[in-house]
């Protein structure tokens, strides 16, 4: 059995099919059968799990076995309490109502590496970042939930996964190592 532990590049498209030209995790990681177990839409980067096991894969995925996911968020906006319970509490999206999750202001990671390209930059709106650790995760979930608290996301990046993070495998982007399933707390 295999599990990978991925850190996925900005603008890298979750699968190993090609489309379009655009990148994809065959262009970082040629072991073959593995699959994702989760995703990442392209436009976020961090900590992605690989695996050949179908039942682990299962695992990792499925709602009921949800792995808690944390993310390090930059906001366009400064977080006040009161925008951090509102993301804690459950908040409905329209199609869905979250679950209630950890939403903490903290300091710009020191350790982040800077992202390619650049993310934009406005002298007059100050950005804050946010770690967001979920039990689920839907369809741009954190997106989502940072824009219905007026704080649009300008950058994400998944820095854990259940007990492995990215200060436990430290990884640049586009680097992968094993893992074992015991590491993840499966």
């Amino acid at each position: 059995m295999s599990l990978i532990l991925f850190n996925k590049p900005f603008q890298v498209l979750c699968q190993f099919s090609r489309q379009d030209g655009r990148a994809t995790l065959a262009d970082y990681v040629s072991i073959p059968n593995v699959y994702p177990a989760g995703r990442l839409d392209a436009d976020s980067e961090g900590l992605l799990l690989l695996t050949d096991d179908g039942k682990l894969q299962h695992n990792i995925a499925h709602p009921d076995h949800k792995q808690a996911k944390t993310y390090l968020v930059q906001v366009d906006g400064v977080a006040d309490a009161a925008s951090l319970a509102r993301l804690q509490a459950p908040l409905d999206l329209g199609d869905f109502t979250t679950k209630p999750c950890k939403a903490v202001r903290i300091a710009e990671p020191a350790w982040l590496w800077p992202r390619n390209p650049p993310i934009r930059s406005r002298a007059e709106q100050a950005t804050s970042w946010l770690a967001i650790t979920l039990q689920e995760g839907k369809n741009r979930q954190v997106r989502r939930m940072t824009a219905a608290v007026g704080l649009p996301t300008l950058r994400l990046v998944r820095s854990a996964i259940g007990a492995i993070s990215l200060a436990s495998h430290p990884l640049l982007p586009g680097e992968w190592t094993r893992v074992t399933a015991a590491e993840l707390g499966k």
